[in-house]
């Protein structure tokens, strides 16, 4: 049995492969904005949100892929219930920051494991992060130098690069604010004998 990530994030495979896993790439096509434009509607948490859109690229994989595991996941931004995409220009992405800063804002990091296209597998990790009261020239500064890597990101910015100073605190582990729950992951897979320790 294979395993497979249906995502396109190069920190979500670099992260499993880090870890010693023999993974496969698969990008899934699922319309992102639809589904979680058509959940806010709903009035659903932004965790069930997260859940909901790993659910779908694995699934989406998996039935191409039936005889391999296959892990969808996603992660949301919630500011006070208000959910943030990936910005689509450096304008969003500034104003994304503009209503982040000196807040406190969570990431739920949600990772959905299917097998003979049914799902066997799923969890939900939370992270708490609060953003400096940073200067306004900063932040322009800082997605002019940025762009082309934090565009690919909910809220405008990446703790694992230049994105880590804008922080005070943060609570969490960081494969949960990277995209994936990792160690639930890791012991999930120990536990279906797929890894050893």
């Amino acid at each position: 049995m294979g395993l497979i990530l249906a995502s396109t994030s190069p920190i979500r495979l670099q992260m499993l492969r880090a870890a010693g896993l023999t993974v496969e790439a698969t990008a899934p096509r699922v319309d992102e904005a639809s589904i979680r434009d058509a959940l806010v509607a709903e009035g659903a948490h932004p965790r069930d949100i997260a859940d909901a859109l790993a659910e779908m690229k694995a699934r989406k994989v998996a039935e191409k892929r039936p005889g391999d595991l296959v892990l969808g996941c996603d992660q949301v931004l919630e500011l006070d219930r208000e959910i943030f995409a990936k910005p689509e220009t450096p304008d969003e992405a500034r104003n994304q920051l503009r209503q982040l800063r000196g807040k406190s804002h969570k990431l739920q990091s949600a990772i959905v494991a299917y097998e003979s296209a049914e799902p066997v597998w799923r969890h939900t990790a939370e992270a708490r992060l609060t953003m400096h009261q940073i200067s306004d020239a900063y932040l322009d500064d800082y997605v002019a130098r940025n762009w082309e890597s934090i565009r690919h990101s909910v809220g405008g910015y990446k703790i694992e690069e230049e994105g880590v100073r804008l922080f005070s605190a943060i609570s969490g582990d960081h494969f949960t604010i990277l995209g994936l729950p990792l160690l639930p992951l890791l012991a999930w897979l120990e536990t279906r004998g797929m890894i050893a320790r």
